[in-house]
């Protein structure tokens, strides 16, 4: 390949593992859910890379190093459509830990500026799909998360909500409402006891599906009483870090109309 002076960068981080975001790099299903029905990608030196866009146009490659989970270098040029040849740039993607997730570097190098620079949005669009991808993916099971986050708050013996909240939470959870401002699963305990002795017979219950983005969940949940009346009701926002656990939780009442 000839000097490719003109060099393109972007960081992103990723609510999921380096393991579970190399994935992506390695297995043509995955790399197909990000790129486009069609698309894969033969992790190999020398490995062909393949991306067909939605439009229909078509981006062809080589791998030209993998050293999983760490780092992935191929090959980038179009087949159709403009503005490289197939083989004239070259991509290279790092993965580094980071607390609650993945930090991914992009580099990719370019011979003349202009084509450059016509990928400056492209990348920060396809970063932010593959950021969604994979973390809809690591946090799969966000809704079951949710419920059982729900559930704790229903727990009357301490020990049992001890351990229902370490499986699901981080040690450092933070929790935020109207009448609360905790931080550490020992402190969230021992207010969730509290509330069940001053406000006895009540329970939370999610309402409707959760909404996901990038590791942000949103739920709809629901106060019933004792006669399974609705006596409040309102919308948590959960932060989950890249082993599945909550990190911190912000919940909001609905004012009555």
């Amino acid at each position: 390949m000839t000097t490719l002076p003109y060099r393109l960068d972007r960081t992103v981080t990723i609510m999921a593992s380096r393991e579970t975001v190399f994935q992506f790099f390695t297995d043509s299903a995955r790399w197909a859910s990000w790129w486009g029905a069609g698309s894969t990608i033969e992790a190999r030196p020398g490995g062909p890379v393949y991306i067909r866009h939605p439009n229909g146009v078509e981006t062809l490659g080589e791998v030209v190093e993998v050293q999983s989970p760490e780092r992935i270098v191929f090959t980038y040029g179009f087949a159709s459509g403009k503005p490289i040849p197939p083989g004239s740039s070259r991509v290279t993607i790092r993965l580094h830990e980071e607390a609650g997730g993945t930090r991914l570097d992009l580099a990719h190098e370019f011979g003349d500026a202009a084509a450059r620079d016509e990928h400056v949005q492209g990348w920060r669009f396809q970063l932010s799909l593959f950021a969604n991808v994979v973390a809809n993916e690591a946090h799969a099971g966000a809704a079951e998360l949710v419920d059982a986050w729900f559930t704790a708050w229903a727990e009357p013996q301490d020990g049992k909500r001890v351990q229902a909240l370490s499986k699901i939470t981080t040690p450092g959870i933070r929790f935020r409402d109207r009448f609360s401002l905790l931080d550490g699963q020992a402190d969230l305990t021992a207010h969730i006891a509290a509330s069940l002795r001053f406000m006895r017979g009540i329970r939370l219950h999610r309402k409707g599906d959760i909404r996901h983005c990038q590791g942000m969940v949103l739920a709809d949940w629901s106060a019933v009483g004792d006669a399974g009346k609705e006596l409040a009701s309102g919308t948590s926002v959960f932060s989950l870090v890249a082993d599945g656990r909550i990190d911190s939780v912000t919940s909001v009442r609905n004012e009555p109309a």
